[in-house]
């Protein structure tokens, strides 16, 4: 169990101290994960940047998640969802998300490209791991940027997703997987959701401190 995010961070931090030599990037998946990399990076002293995914709402049930679309356009289907979807209503949903994608862009990147990550290590953080999709989409993302290495690290996540992790990046880092998983939110003993704002001071907060070393 962890307190907060950031008792959670340390702790990955700690976990991945010896990557540091590596000089990594570390990224981070808003709006939670953001938070999450912000402590990881701050212990590795390593760059930071976050990548936006979005989920793929179903169309009849925005809510629930049929898969994930990251910025580059890399995306995540579910395999239900390959045969029930056609790929009309599929498109529909992508464009939808591919603008809330740009918006979040502009806002936690000030628009910039993602830095080059060929030849690199990569670690992929998040603050848990559910069903997976937006980190799936991130880790294609990444994945055609031809990292040296592409980690991903997590504080919490179930054991389904944990496994279908195994076969899409290099190594895995996940500090607990409860035979009960429900939700991200077990794992906390405070667990609340980022607003932009939120996690746009820990991207301020990152960049005053790597800009001054």
């Amino acid at each position: 169990m962890f307190k907060d995010r950031k008792d959670a961070g340390i702790k990955l931090g700690e976990a991945l101290l010896s990557y540091q030599k590596d000089k990594p990037i570390v990224i981070g998946i808003p709006r939670g994960g953001i938070e999450t990399a912000y402590y990881v990076a701050q212990r590795l002293h390593a760059e930071m940047i976050p990548i936006i995914s979005r989920k793929l709402g179903h169309p009849q049930q925005p809510e629930f998640a049929m898969g994930a679309i990251a910025e580059d356009g890399s995306y995540y289907l579910s395999p239900w969802a390959k045969s029930e979807i056609s790929a009309q209503d599929l498109e529909s949903v992508k464009n939808k998300e591919r603008e809330e994608i740009k918006r979040r862009v502009q806002l936690l990147r000030h628009g910039k490209p993602i830095p080059p990550m060929k030849d690199r290590t990569v670690i992929v953080v998040d603050d848990g791991i559910a069903t997976g999709s937006t980190l799936f989409a991130t880790l294609e993302l990444c994945e055609k940027q031809q990292p040296k290495k592409l980690i991903v690290a997590a504080p919490i996540s179930g054991r389904e997703a944990a496994q279908q992790l195994e076969n899409m990046a290099d190594e895995v880092l996940i500090l607990e997987i409860p035979d009960d998983f429900r939700a991200v939110s077990q794992g906390y003993e405070r667990f609340s959701n980022l607003n932009d704002e939120e996690t746009l001071e820990f991207m301020r907060k990152y960049e005053q401190e790597y800009g001054s070393q």
